[in-house]
């Protein structure tokens, strides 16, 4: 396994957050909606209550950077109005100093 690195921020209340997660060594080579699948599989296993749910809009992978950019809601609880988001994902190693 490899560690990746990805930083979400919330389009509703400013407030933003960063993970490391660990996935298969070839992720970045992988299309954009699988990065983002491998991500969301450890919010889902790690962070997330259960009936929380979320999903994309949007997704985008920058190969020269190795920057992935997904857009899309979190809906914390069944019901609840969903919570935009922006989410970045990269390799650990080239980790921004945002």
């Amino acid at each position: 396994m490899t560690t990746y690195h990805a930083r979400m921020l919330d389009a509703e209340t400013t407030g933003e957050s960063t993970y490391d997660f660990d996935g298969p060594p070839d992720l970045m080579a992988r299309t954009a909606d699988e990065i983002v699948g491998v991500f969301f599989d450890f919010v889902d296993q790690q962070i997330l209550k259960p009936g929380a749910d979320w999903e994309i809009n949007g997704v985008l992978k920058n190969k020269d950077r190795g920057i992935v950019t997904a857009i899309g809601s979190l809906i914390p609880e069944l019901n609840d109005p969903p919570l935009p988001f922006l989410l970045l994902i990269s390799a650990a190693d080239a980790r921004p100093a945002w």
